[in-house]
C-alpha cells in the first residue's frame, strides 16, 4: 500500500499494479479493494491502481467525522487529487457507488475515459420513497449490524432473492468485512439517496456505462438515465449478469471495457 499526501494535505492511500497508464479501479458501496482481483489480469498493459476509499479499512481521515451531506464530495475529492498524484490522464473504473464517484470526479479533472458499471443514482421515482438508510442505521443502532448489512444485500446486490442468504453469506470471503463497513454503508447509501441526477453531465472524456439484466431495475433504469445525461457515452447491457457485474463476469465485462478503450 502506497501512502502520500498532496499539497493541499489530503491523505491517498492505494495499490498499483503494473507502470502502464494508470487505471483507476473505484469499488463499490459495500466491497473491500479485493472486489477488483478477478478484474485485474485482464489489464495487463494498464497500472492498475486500487485504492484505499475513504472510510474503507486504513485510511488516512476518519470517516466518522463526515456527515451524509460531504460524504460523496469527500469521496470525489479523494478521487481528483489521486489523479493528479498518478502519472498521465489516467481511466476511471467504477463499480456502483464507486461509478457515481468516478463520473463525478471526471467532471472537475482530466481523465482519458470512464467506465460505469451500474452508477449509484436513484431515479426520482424510487429516491423519493428509499428509506434503506433509515433501515439500516435502526439496526445498527439496535446493535444489529449484521442484519443491517444484510438488507443492503437483499435489496441492492440480490433483489431476486437467493437460496438461504444465510449460508451464502456464511461462504462470502468478504461478508466480515462488510459487517464492518456498516456505518460508512449507512452513510454511502444516505447520500445516494439525496444525490440527484443533472439533466446533463459536464464530463468531456468518453464513457462507457455498463448494467446488467439481472441487476436491480432501478439502477438498470438509472444506467440509462445517466447515459443520456452524458455528452459522450456508449450504453452496453450484459444479458444475464447482475450488479456485481466486474466481480461476476471479468472477462465479458473487461472485453466490453477494451473494446470500448480501443475505440
Amino acid at each position: 500500500m502506497v501512502t502520500t499526501r498532496s499539497v493541499d494535505g489530503t491523505g491517498i492511500a492505494y495499490e498499483r499494479h503494473g507502470d502502464g497508464q494508470p487505471l483507476i479501479c473505484l469499488h463499490g458501496g459495500m466491497a473491500p479493494r479485493q472486489y477488483w482481483q478477478p478484474v485485474r489480469p485482464y489489464f495487463d498493459e494498464y497500472g492498475v491502481v486500487v485504492p484505499q476509499r475513504p472510510g474503507f479499512g486504513t485510511c488516512l481521515e476518519d470517516p466518522a467525522a463526515i456527515g451524509a451531506d460531504e460524504v460523496l464530495n469527500r469521496e470525489v475529492r479523494y478521487v481528483r487529487t489521486l489523479a493528479d498524484a498518478v502519472d498521465g490522464d489516467p481511466i476511471l473504473f467504477g463499480h456502483s457507488y464507486g461509478a457515481l464517484t468516478a463520473i463525478e470526479a471526471a467532471t472537475g479533472t482530466a481523465v482519458d475515459a470512464v467506465l460505469a458499471y451500474e452508477p449509484a443514482v436513484l431515479p426520482d421515482g424510487y429516491r423519493t420513497e428509499a428509506d434503506l438508510a433509515d433501515r439500516m442505521a435502526t439496526l445498527v443502532d439496535d446493535g444489529e449490524r449484521r442484519e443491517a448489512v444484510k438488507r443492503y444485500v437483499e435489496q441492492v446486490l440480490h433483489p431476486d432473492g437467493i437460496d438461504d442468504l444465510d449460508t451464502w453469506l456464511a461462504e462470502w470471503p468478504v461478508w466480515p468485512d462488510c459487517v464492518d463497513l456498516a456505518e460508512e454503508v449507512v452513510r454511502m447509501n444516505r447520500a445516494v439517496e439525496r444525490y440527484r441526477l443533472p439533466a446533463g453531465l459536464d464530463v468531456e472524456a468518453p464513457v462507457l456505462v455498463m448494467t446488467g439484466t439481472n441487476g436491480p431495475d432501478f439502477l438498470r433504469e438509472s444506467a440509462r438515465e445517466v447515459h443520456e445525461a452524458l455528452p459522450h457515452s456508449r450504453l452496453v447491457e450484459f444479458d444475464g449478469v447482475s450488479h456485481s457485474g466486474p466481480g461476476e463476469a471479468p472477462e465479458r465485462v473487461s472485453e466490453e471495457v477494451r473494446s470500448f478503450l480501443r475505440t
